[in-house]
């Protein structure tokens, strides 16, 4: 049975060391007792906060005053060729996501390995369509199964009913579904994926499109993300954050055109942004930049916070800080970059109780 305590202080729960306390808090370690959970808070009107491993949260200082349901469901199934030939790996929402990805290398499953050292629990990667290094789940995710708390039970969503898209899907910004389970149809090969990031092709020293064997290409990612402070790490506080706390945007025709003249005047007419096509003639550019040449450098400090030391994208908490604190770096840098180049920056991380 599910243990029910009160007033438990959700810094503890997430990566960024912030938040105040949850009202109610329940560990649910099964499938039924998260459902039951959820389900009588719904019958009795509580709010509900259905947290994972908190790597992509913000909670505020007053913290949540509902209850909040920590996901801790395990077990993982493998069957083989059942998914048109490939692997199909289920696990419970529960399970941490990066020994997932180190077991899914051991075991030659390709499609995850450039998704190593991210933190977090497995259920929360639908929601956001977790990538990085040119993958994202929703390339191996076939289905998810869910309890619907508009209809009062369980279903199960295929990849289109999931909606996915740019660190988005059917389940980002709604409480309907409850992650229960999440499939991977994955392929059983020696070698990666096609490397796809430049990046991670260069660190590998291959050309982009090329097959590394599965564990170099892991290796290389964790290298790399290591580099950048996004491997939790208790001795580096650059690792207290919440990973990218701001999305690549993608532009329209007319907002490019506008970036164009506003890099040209602030940069120089020969100065160039990162460009990368997408569908409907759209154009991604990279957040990170935008924030670097808007003037705010890896380690600039905001009273108690201040942007990573290795990653202009992460807001670290050194220490000491409170949400409200973070909020106002957030809030910064935001309009620091607007007032640049009139693209306004939207966060990556889940808010609870709080906005910019």
């Amino acid at each position: 049975m599910a243990v029910l305590c009160e007033q438990v202080n959700l810094a503890g729960y997430t990566t960024l060391r912030l938040g105040g306390p949850a009202r109610r808090f329940v560990e649910a370690t099964t499938g039924d007792e998260l459902i039951g959970t959820v389900r009588k808070a719904d019958e009795t009107g509580e709010d509900v906060l259905v947290l994972g491993g908190g790597s992509n949260l913000v909670v505020a200082d007053e913290g949540f005053p509902g209850t909040v349901v920590h996901v801790a469901t395990r077990g993982v199934t493998v069957t083989p060729g059942a998914h048109e030939g490939r692997v199909l790996v289920r696990a419970q929402a529960g399970e941490e996501w990066e020994p997932f990805v180190a077991r899914c290398v051991d075991e030659g499953f390709a499609g995850v390995e450039c998704l190593s050292g991210i933190p977090g629990r497995l259920g929360a990667t639908p929601i956001q369509n977790v990538g990085a290094y040119g993958q994202d789940v929703s390339e191996t995710i076939v289905e998810v199964r869910a309890y619907d708390r508009e209809r009062g039970e369980v279903v199960t969503l295929d990849r289109d009913a999931c909606r996915f898209n740019y660190r988005t899907s059917a389940f980002k910004g709604s409480s309907r579904h409850v992650v229960l389970e999440v499939a991977f149809a994955l392929e059983l090969a020696d070698l990666s994926t096609p490397v796809r990031y430049a990046e991670l092709a260069r660190s590998l020293g291959v050309e982009p499109g090329a097959r590394v064997p599965l564990k170099d290409a892991r290796e290389a990612v964790l290298d790399l993300r290591r580099g950048k402070g996004m491997v939790l790490d208790a001795a580096d506080p650059d690792t207290r954050s919440a990973g990218s706390f701001f999305t690549n945007p993608i532009l329209a025709a007319d907002q490019v055109a506008e970036l164009e003249k506003r890099v040209a005047d602030r940069l120089g007419p020969d100065a160039a942004f990162p460009r990368y096509p997408e569908a409907g003639g759209r154009v991604k550019t990279s957040a990170a930049w935008l924030i670097d040449k808007a003037g705010f450098a890896k380690g600039h400090t905001r009273g108690p916070v201040r942007i990573s030391s290795k990653h202009t994208l992460a807001l670290t908490n050194p220490g000491g800080a409170r949400t409200a604190d973070l909020l106002e770096l957030a809030r910064e840098v935001r309009d620091g970059v607007r007032e640049a180049f009139g693209v306004t920056l939207v966060n990556e991380p889940v808010f609870v109780g709080v906005r910019l």
